[in-house]
């Protein structure tokens, strides 16, 4: 229905940019061409220009629609948990989960990261930042015995400890060291709810 609503314009601009996030998730940024774009997404190459007046501006366009945490974040925030505890191990579990159902989401963090020395991000936290004030909200406001952080740095954490989990899992899946696998998600989420120390007696 919604792809009914569109205009020519639209749907051309929205075949492009499908176009362009295979390719580069693919093959990367630097190895993918407007060509290939072209005729991924079915056009003549001078029609790519009649919508994007560069490749950047295509990966631009994708870092808009594309990018994970528009879609992680309002995930996080349908999250229930009544606790900054009980929504901190709810969140874990559906984040990780649905980040396992599109492993090209680290992908494309990587090529700005690496390929763009993160360029774009100024860009893409502008137009997060509305998210991510509703999360650090929420966090702030859980039942809990929590120490004064501004929300903020509150949510920078809490989006890092899922991404640190999330590399680091890749990283070791195909290891042995499976001594780091067992109950390593609950752990993660017990160090960043309560750190590392023991309670002093």
């Amino acid at each position: 229905m919604i792809e009914e609503t569109l205009s020519k314009g639209e749907r051309t601009s929205r075949a492009i940019i499908d176009a362009a996030y295979d390719l580069i998730i693919d093959q990367g940024y630097a190895a993918t061409s407007m060509r290939q774009i072209a005729d991924r997404a079915g056009l003549a190459l001078g029609g790519i220009y009649n919508h994007f007046s560069s490749k950047e501006e295509v990966f631009v366009a994708i870092l808009e629609k594309r990018h994970p945490f528009f879609q992680i974040v309002p995930l996080l925030n349908s999250v229930e948990g009544e606790t900054i505890e009980a929504f901190a191990r709810n969140a874990a579990h559906t984040l990780i989960a649905e980040l396992g159902h599109h492993p090209e989401f680290l992908n494309l963090l990587l090529i700005e990261i690496v390929e763009f020395k993160g360029e774009h991000v100024p860009l893409v936290f502008e137009k997060m930042l509305p998210m991510i004030l509703q999360l650090a909200q929420r966090l702030s406001n859980l039942g809990g015995n929590m120490r004064e952080i501004p929300q903020l740095v509150l949510a920078r954490a809490f989006l890092g400890m899922f991404f640190s989990y999330f590399i680091t899992e890749l990283l070791l899946n195909q290891t042995k060291f499976m001594a780091m696998q067992t109950n390593a998600l609950d752990h993660f989420v017990d160090i960043f709810l309560h750190g590392i120390l023991s309670a002093e007696e």
